[in-house]
């Protein structure tokens, strides 16, 4: 196993626990490594130490559970991730320079920030504009091949172009699939993480593969322009998550391509939420 597929093992670990305490030491325990070298394997692979990786990353949890349980009081969401309340507002003012009080007030705006428009104020549809096309759907399992992206959402298309360009195994019946692990909207830095994934006719045992694990899903049908998608996905997780009666029941959504046409920066998609 190459230090890549080693790294993202530790990160499939420490998402797996961000409601645990983790130490540099339980994770690289995980690998059979020392923490020596496993921080200096980490640090090369991530540009990030692994301590300020897992202490960001609960900091954004934590803002996605602000976002999504707006009736969860602010102090317990802090310590779900281990902080005292004090401790928790003043780490979250320190990543957000906003408290996490005012955080939850400012998703009351009806409007959002585009990392593709960054000087334009993009509205957000209701509610019930969602709910008019959101279906739930059981899906199977998905096998995949998978390339971790660590990096800012923006570059997500230049990701995949150059993913598509030097794999070979990628043919008309492939379907491609986005796996978030955190919400870019309150990545920190641009820290986005996220699985750019091929589905897989046969093994392919050089390169990284996972289940995508089926059940019940919400999902949300979409056709346009890439650079849109980002605006659509927010209101589907910040409005029509939290205003139905349906909970997240993995931490993590995705993204399945029905249709692309890169010329025209124009696809057909599916949202899909893992709902209970």
């Amino acid at each position: 196993m190459d230090k890549k597929a080693l790294v993202n093992k530790s990160i499939d670990y420490i998402l797996a626990h961000l409601e645990e305490p983790i130490s540099i030491e339980n994770v690289a325990n995980q690998l059979s490594f020392s923490k020596y070298y496993f921080c200096r394997m980490f640090k090369e692979v991530t540009g990030e130490g692994v301590y300020s990786f897992i202490k960001r990353l609960k900091v954004e949890q934590s803002a996605i559970d602000l976002k999504l349980q707006k009736d969860k009081r602010i102090t317990d969401i802090g310590l779900d991730y281990g902080y005292s309340a004090s401790n928790y507002s003043s780490l979250f003012k320190e990543h957000y320079q906003l408290s996490p009080n005012d955080y939850r007030k400012s998703l009351e705006a009806s409007t959002i920030s585009n990392p593709f428009y960054p000087q334009k104020q993009e509205v957000l549809d209701t509610f019930e504009d969602y709910q008019k096309k959101v279906e739930l759907k059981e899906l199977n399992d998905l096998n995949v091949i998978y390339e971790r992206m660590l990096g800012n959402y923006a570059e997500l298309k230049s990701s995949w172009s150059a993913l598509v360009e030097e794999n070979g195994y990628y043919d008309d019946t492939t379907v491609m699939i986005e796996k978030f692990y955190n919400d870019p909207a309150v990545a920190i830095d641009g820290h986005s993480i996220c699985d750019l994934c091929f589905t897989l006719n046969e093994e392919i045992k050089e390169k990284n593969t996972m289940v995508i694990t089926g059940g019940t899903y919400a999902i949300y049908p979409y056709k346009g322009q890439i650079e849109d998608i980002f605006r659509v996905m927010q209101g589907f997780f910040r409005i029509w998550l939290p205003e139905s009666s349906y909970q997240m029941r993995e931490k993590y959504g995705l993204t399945i391509y029905r249709k692309i046409d890169w010329e025209n920066d124009y696809v057909q998609l599916d949202m899909c939420i893992p709902v209970e």
